[in-house]
């Protein structure tokens, strides 16, 4: 039995989430959940007992200094909860891990036990998958999920995949058998340069989720970040001619397919994105003081900086990144064969 105490009732809660590693391609599904958590202040309540589902020579645990003390930080998956202020407030449960290395099953089930005792609405899963996508695009996101209705109310794919899949893939599955609505986005990150972090790549998911919830998310120096990404591998990529070349290959290939997406429809999105950013300062966006909400906190809890970006590799292996593979094709949605970052 899940006790939550010191968590009160929650209005309207969607739980979003994302783990570390397969499904996580240059870091960009489990940076963008940190960047909810900070910017909004997040409350930790919960943690997954990390014995029952890490093998710690795969995932080790971090010794550090906190004052004259040692402490331990072992590899687990935590449950923060925000509330996003405004005119019509709600709740959203947060939940940041590392893709468990064993008890699939009963790790889905106890998020599902969370999500059920919370009153969770529904959940949205974060992932990313490596790509034959240019960098100089927008990032591709495509949103799945095994619901026909929902597939068809919120104009989403509803999701064919058959082959190996990651925890995102199972945890959607089992949403699916406890009939919980359950939506996964993913991002394309280009194979070539896979190393994390890709700003870029989290803010187009932070701007698909704005889009899937009617949120709108404070994106702090994001944007910025991103510009300088890429700008970055601009710069590295000019210094190679056969990159320069190939990037050319896979920009012309792009426009190509997304020709016929031009449309009235792709526009008015962009448009009401525009508008709902405008106001910066207006209600919507910004989470009440933590005093008006109080929730647990898990003082062990931690925030890991990814590493800097690094050159893009020419003559990369499409295996390499933990068993990555991108699609042979530019992506058209999230095949999750090759979806699994």
């Amino acid at each position: 039995m899940i006790e939550l105490e010191g968590v009160p009732e929650l209005i309207d809660p969607v739980m979003v989430a994302a783990f570390e590693g397969w499904n996580d391609a240059g870091d960009a599904a489990s940076t963008a959940v940190a960047h909810l958590d900070r910017e909004w202040k997040g409350e930790v309540f919960a943690a997954l007992d990390a014995e029952d589902y890490y093998d710690f020579q795969v995932n080790r645990p971090t010794v550090w200094m906190d004052g004259g003390t040692r402490k331990i930080t072992w590899p687990t998956t935590r449950l923060s909860v925000i509330r996003v202020g405004g005119d019509k407030p709600r709740d959203l449960v947060l939940i940041r891990g590392i893709e468990p290395s064993m008890r699939w099953r009963s790790y889905c089930n106890e998020i599902l036990g969370f999500a059920h005792e919370l009153g969770v609405e529904m959940i949205v899963i974060l992932g990313a998958l490596l790509g034959d996508t240019p960098h100089t695009r927008p990032v591709p996101v495509s949103g799945v999920t095994s619901d026909p209705d929902l597939a068809r109310t919120m104009d989403l794919e509803e999701t064919r995949y058959e082959g190996p899949t990651g925890i995102v893939g199972i945890l959607q599955e089992a949403c699916t058998h406890a009939g919980v609505p359950a939506v996964s986005l993913w991002a394309a990150v280009p194979h070539y340069v896979s190393q994390p972090p890709n700003p870029k790549a989290t803010l187009a998911l932070l701007n698909r989720l704005e889009d899937l919830l009617g949120l709108r998310i404070p994106l702090g120096e994001l944007p910025e970040d991103a510009r300088a990404w890429q700008v970055g591998v601009d710069q590295l990529a000019a210094e190679d001619s056969e990159v320069a070349e190939y990037v050319q290959t896979l920009e012309e290939a792009r426009d190509t397919a997304e020709l016929p997406e031009a449309s009235g429809e792709a526009i008015a999105r962009e448009f009401e994105r525009y508008l709902r950013r405008r106001d910066v300062g207006g209600p919507g966006g910004h989470a009440t003081e933590s005093g008006d909400a109080p929730y647990l906190r898990d003082t062990s809890g931690g925030r890991t900086r990814p590493p800097k970006p690094q050159r893009p590799e020419k003559g990369r292996s499409k295996e390499e990144d933990g068993g990555q593979q991108p699609p042979e094709d530019p992506p058209t949605g999230p095949d999750e064969g090759s979806s699994d970052g």
